[in-house]
């Protein structure tokens, strides 16, 4: 599965990168996120409940950064264990660009699943995680204190 977006962020790229890599604006920022925190220079342990409709699991995994340029691109590797349910997986490309004063910023993500989570049907799981996604930079903007505008794909 794939998803992604584009968004105007009203806030100076060096600021975004900031937030994008301060675990408290993003644990305001991820939905259902109980635990966020650094293991090390480029990787993150983190906790979330996610909310696929019928069931919620709690996902424990992690978050490896990589193909870090600061304050322009990384991309970001995870792995969770949902329980009983199986595994959910996925990489995402972040790059920031100047928009003037503000941010440009592009997120491309590729996700996966095993187990009974794949039993839930590809179009329920398709469908929360791009509002999981929608919901990520909306928060991700009012916890950095910045207005997220999305923009349309290119064309």
């Amino acid at each position: 599965m794939e998803f992604g977006g584009r968004y105007h962020v009203a806030a100076p790229r060096r600021s975004v990168w900031a937030a994008l890599n301060d675990t408290a604006v993003l644990k305001a920022a991820i939905p259902g996120c109980h635990r966020i925190d650094w293991a090390g220079e480029t990787a993150l342990d983190l906790e979330i409940k996610v909310n696929l409709g019928v069931v919620h699991p709690v996902f424990k995994g992690g978050l490896s950064l990589s193909g870090i340029v600061p304050a322009e691109r990384y991309t970001l590797t995870g792995k969770g264990k949902g329980g009983l349910l199986g595994l959910a997986e996925g990489a995402a490309d972040i790059v920031l660009t100047d928009a003037g004063d503000e941010t440009e910023l592009v997120f491309t993500a590729t996700g996966g699943a095993s187990g009974q989570i794949m039993r839930l049907g590809k179009a329920i799981i398709g469908n929360s995680a791009q509002k999981v996604i929608d919901g990520f930079f909306e928060r991700f903007g009012a916890a950095m204190g910045a207005t997220v505008t999305p923009l349309p794909p290119p064309s």
